[in-house]
């Protein structure tokens, strides 16, 4: 009889967040395009509800690039993976960071088109 038992996802810890991960993360158009969409929604969302012009593991390792750089957070769910943003960790870590990034790169989804 098999058992599906899902491992824990590690995050690092809001004091563990160091900035020169958290700017590598969002150098890249398709990881700053769901920290925008995700930012700009306010809800959790799965992996697949975002429109990336990517592979899906490609998409995975991007999911993964953000949660071990403290970006997002991520939990189970069934087969899935709920993403959130950790706005208020970046926030109390790196005043106006986010917001500042956000601003400056307009819309991500035209970065991500160019670039493709």
């Amino acid at each position: 009889m098999s058992t599906n038992v899902t491992e824990p996802i590690s995050h690092p810890a809001r004091e563990e967040l160091q900035l020169g991960a958290v700017l590598h993360a969002l150098s890249d158009p398709v990881r700053l395009m769901i920290v925008a969409e995700l930012a700009t929604s306010g809800c959790e969302s799965t992996c697949g509800s975002f429109e990336l012009p990517v592979t899906k593991s490609t998409c995975t390792h991007h999911f993964k690039v953000l949660r071990e750089a403290g970006l997002i957070h991520q939990r189970h769910k069934g087969t899935t993976r709920l993403n959130t943003l950790r706005r208020d960790d970046l926030e109390a870590r790196f005043p106006g960071l986010l917001d500042s990034i956000l601003k400056a790169a307009g819309d991500p989804a035209l970065a991500v088109a160019q670039a493709t």
